[in-house]
């Protein structure tokens, strides 16, 4: 197999990928091993083609902002006995391509020729283009 997937996800009440960071250090995101999880109900069809080397690009306040790479999936019962995906990613996060994205429930497979691209280490923000303007042109259709 030499094709990947990715998903993308709305990460709720995180304000920057700061502050997405601090919660993924807290031991609640972390599986045993010490890695940042995200955990869902829905476990992903297409999980060989995630696990192949998938990311999953974060959309903060209605922006895809960065990427964690998918590591593994881990099976999780919950208190109600009930059967669910843990995602585990990779620790380090990758600043992207800053890109306009409507809110959705749960997440969705993102194609990588639909992916932002990643910025150059050690870059943090996108442009010196202003939120309000970055996010009116994504929304004409310019960037």
């Amino acid at each position: 197999m030499d094709k990947f997937m990715n998903l993308i996800k709305l990460s709720v009440g995180t304000e920057s990928p700061e502050t997405l960071d601090v919660w993924q250090q807290s031991r609640a995101a972390q599986t045993e091993d010490g890695l940042p999880r995200h955990v869902t109900r829905m476990w992903p069809k297409r999980e060989a083609e995630i696990l192949n080397g998938g990311s999953i690009y974060w959309v903060i306040k209605g922006v895809i902002q960065c990427r964690q790479k998918v590591l593994r999936m881990d099976e999780v019962i919950g208190s109600d006995g009930i059967r669910r995906c843990a995602i585990v990613l990779d620790p380090e996060l990758h600043r992207t391509q800053t890109a306009l994205k409507r809110p959705f429930q749960g997440w969705r497979y993102l194609k990588p020729e639909d992916t932002p691209p990643d910025l150059p280490k050690g870059r943090t923000q996108d442009d010196p283009i202003p939120d309000e303007l970055n996010r009116a042109l994504a929304e004409i259709g310019v960037l």
